[in-house]
């Protein structure tokens, strides 16, 4: 199953790493290894939220996401994601901005870092946005108990999760966006106005593209239900077992509901792009190379995201999605952070992989208490990790 599923994940990778060596030499093979695991570090958390949504999906769509799903993100996101910008913040052209990415790649690296404060208003208060819906409900399984209990129970208030939001994004935009620094170190610019916008934008791109595929879903949900029952009533009629359409907790998704779920995912996707592509360029300028480099990492990400959903893992392992949103909520903390004060992304990797490492091994030890007190996975509805 490991072969079948990161197959084209370890082929891309070889056929990659050797077209890198025969167009730029060991030094570029280099650069784009490193890229590849910059992507993968800096993206792992992505992978368990991806499986969350995936795993909702049917047959048919989650092979969209795969073949679909994966030039968006490797040829849309890390290649022609970055010229956009550059074109529409530069004024130029689509040609222009290609000529100027191939030919200025100094002067492409500078208009792409300009363009940061709002890159980073945008992705971070979408991230927002799915870390406070996340902890704001309130779930049967808990992992946090101390935190998520009196959070589940303030999040009773409609429209808290906005209301949160737009406060973070007007203390950014007032305090960290009014003095941010020039690419080349002269001086200061004000982008409280540049990034109040872009904010906005992705809060109202959340509000939109999450709140019509959750519509969608809970529909499609309700319609199973209805079915399921009225199956059962004409099996008890017939004197029979009663048929089930699914094991119960997750539907296969089709239609208008996968659509918009997919959707929903390309621009997580998006977001999560956002800090790879920029921090790429503390290593190249050369759009190429960044592709390249990224677009491996993400076919791995990909390959991940399947496999957690084919082996069951966010079912075995409760509290991953768990740790996952919390590595959401730092990465959305951190791109606001970044808008004005440069940070590394060795932290912004090692945090996410140090809270989805906390949240397995807290899931682990879950599930070795209920193996010893005899009850099995998922018995309990509230256990608390000791974390």
């Amino acid at each position: 199953m490991l072969l079948k599923t990161f197959g084209w994940s370890f082929a891309i990778t070889a056929a990659g790493l050797a077209l890198a060596g025969v167009l730029w030499g060991w030094q570029g093979l280099a650069i784009v290894a490193i890229l590849s695991v910059l992507e993968i570090s800096l993206s792992f958390d992505n992978a368990v939220i991806n499986a969350g949504i995936l795993r909702k999906m049917n047959a048919f769509w989650q092979k969209i996401f795969l073949t679909v799903g994966i030039l968006i993100a490797v040829f849309g996101m890390r290649l022609v994601f970055p010229v956009v910008i550059v074109a529409i913040t530069a004024k130029l052209g689509p040609i222009e901005a290609v000529d100027l990415a191939i030919n200025d790649k100094d002067r492409y690296e500078e208009l792409v870092t300009a363009a940061h404060p709002a890159i980073a208003a945008f992705g971070g208060m979408f991230l927002l946005m799915i870390f406070l819906d996340f902890i704001f409900e309130d779930r049967d399984i808990k992992w946090l108990q101390w935190l998520e209990k009196p959070l589940a129970r303030l999040g009773k208030l409609e429209t808290l999760s906005t209301v949160v939001a737009l406060v973070v994004l007007l203390v950014t935009a007032t305090t960290l966006a009014t003095a941010v620094p020039v690419h080349d170190g002269g001086g200061t610019v004000d982008k409280a106005t540049t990034v109040l916008l872009a904010g906005i934008g992705g809060l109202v791109t959340y509000l939109i593209v999450g709140g019509v595929s959750g519509f969608f879903e809970d529909r499609l949900e309700q319609e199973e239900e209805e079915a399921e029952e009225e199956a059962g009533e004409e099996a008890e009629k017939a004197g029979k077992a009663p048929a089930r359409s699914g094991n119960g907790t997750v539907v296969g998704l089709a239609g208008k509901a996968a659509f918009f779920l997919f959707l929903y995912l390309e621009v997580i996707d998006a977001s999560f792009s956002f800090d790879g592509v920029i921090g790429a360029f503390a290593i190249t300028n050369d759009i190429f190379i960044m592709a390249l480099g990224l677009g491996i990492g993400a076919m791995y990400i990909r390959s991940l995201t399947v496999f957690l959903v084919r082996k069951g893992t966010l079912d075995d392992y409760v509290y991953l999605e768990h740790g996952a949103h919390y590595a959401i909520g730092a990465l959305a903390v951190i791109l606001l952070i970044s808008i004005k004060h440069e940070i590394n992304e060795v932290i912004t990797g090692t945090i996410g992989v140090v809270l989805i490492g906390l949240s397995f091994w807290s899931s682990v030890v879950r599930n070795r208490r209920e193996a010893g007190s005899g009850d099995g996975p998922g018995a309990k509805a509230e256990v608390s990790s000791g974390v």
